[in-house]
């Protein structure tokens, strides 16, 4: 199902079919795609891993077709979804069945009694460009089948560069059509939209009943103000800033610690109170402690520089987002298993792996001395 939140302008959600010949005599202009053969057979080997090595499984799998479906007729079995935006009506195994062959290969990585407690799980998205990844990555691994998703702002042509949709896509929300991608991956997901996005009207109703709140606003002040909010719940914060091909990732675990300051105290004692009273001239200061300008990386240090000059925007790349929602999806996945995790600012440096020189000494200094201009420029040093 799908919730409308602050005034959503449409209703985005699959309509599941009752009566399949009805539905199919009323609307003529369908694409309709009935691979549930394919997709029975996929279940039938995954629970058969025998005929792994083995094709001689013809009459096994006619066997097990017979049994779920008595009559031979597919077309009665499982279930139908329509998807309005697509117009394509597509034939789906019921439920659990649709959970297990879709998450059967993260078995063993992933148990059985973990993938139902991911599943079950709720999670909170708000910033849904670097967020965009982190919410279809937890849909593919078949997590969080509650998902709340919050952003007032539409694709533009030039987020095309490191969010993964097309150009077809430009002009329209981008909470809406992260929530079409998940309802094509799992039509028994439950989205909630707030497609004005997050406020403090809805941030009760956005931060109830949650496991973890994945925060990717570009807006300072609500950064603040949903940590503080955040703190009151007892819900752990992540969050993932692009930093050239990299991420740095903040874990922030108001559930073990609400007296936790936020942004684990990089900015002080910051209230929200305390920012309105931050004078526009000390903003860069304040927003250099937050990113962390000691994991910076110095092209984006100096590309800072340029905004507003030669640059329209900060600079973010497609593979920076994409690792951005890989991360956010596996301290989701350890928050909610429980399993060990740190609580501080993280640098997530694929250049340290990849690049022979990064750690020489030469390489070490050169990025100091950048870091340090920034910082002196900034008023930090």
């Amino acid at each position: 199902m799908v919730t409308a939140k602050n005034n959503m302008t449409r209703e985005v959600k699959p309509v599941l079919i009752e009566n399949l010949d009805e539905f199919k005599s009323k609307n003529k202009n369908l694409e309709v795609i009935d691979k549930y053969e394919e997709i029975l057979e996929d279940l039938f080997l995954v629970r058969n891993p025998r005929f792994k090595m083995n094709p001689d499984y013809k009459a096994d799998f006619e066997a097990f077709k017979k049994e779920h479906s008595p009559d031979g007729d597919l077309t009665e079995v499982g279930n139908w979804f329509y998807f309005p935006w697509s117009k394509k009506l597509v034939h789906f195994l019921e439920d659990s069945l649709h959970q297990e062959i879709r998450t059967a290969r993260n078995k063993n990585i992933i148990t059985k009694e973990e993938q139902e407690k991911l599943y079950n799980s709720t999670v909170s998205i708000a910033g849904l460009s670097v967020g965009s990844h982190a919410a279809l990555t937890i849909s593919t691994m078949g997590m969080c089948r509650k998902i709340k998703l919050a952003d007032p702002d539409e694709i533009s042509a030039s987020n095309l560069n490191r969010i993964r949709y097309d150009y077809t896509k430009i002009g329209r929300n981008k909470a809406e059509v992260a929530a079409e991608y998940i309802y094509q991956m799992n039509p028994y997901a439950e989205v909630e939209l707030y497609t004005k996005g997050v406020s403090e009207e809805n941030m009760d109703e956005f931060l109830s009943d949650i496991d973890v709140l994945v925060e990717e606003m570009d807006n300072l002040a609500m950064k603040i103000y949903i940590r503080e909010q955040a703190k009151k719940k007892e819900i752990p914060v992540i969050m993932a800033t692009d930093n050239g091909d990299n991420v740095i990732f903040d874990i922030e675990r108001y559930d073990l610690d609400p007296n936790l300051k936020i942004f684990n105290g990089v900015a002080g004692d910051l209230t929200l109170e305390e920012f309105k009273k931050v004078k526009p001239e000390e903003m860069p200061k304040l927003a250099t402690k937050i990113a962390g300008a000691d994991m910076v990386v110095p092209r984006m240090l100096m590309s800072l520089k340029e905004v507003g000059k030669t640059l329209y925007s900060w600079p973010q790349t497609g593979d920076a987002a994409t690792l951005a929602g890989i991360t956010i999806a596996h301290v989701v996945k350890r928050l909610v298993l429980g399993e060990p995790l740190k609580t501080e600012k993280l640098d997530v440096n694929i250049d340290s792996v990849f690049d022979p020189d990064y750690n020489s000494e030469k390489s070490k200094e050169e990025r100091q001395e950048i870091r340090t201009a920034f910082k002196k420029g900034v008023g930090l040093e």
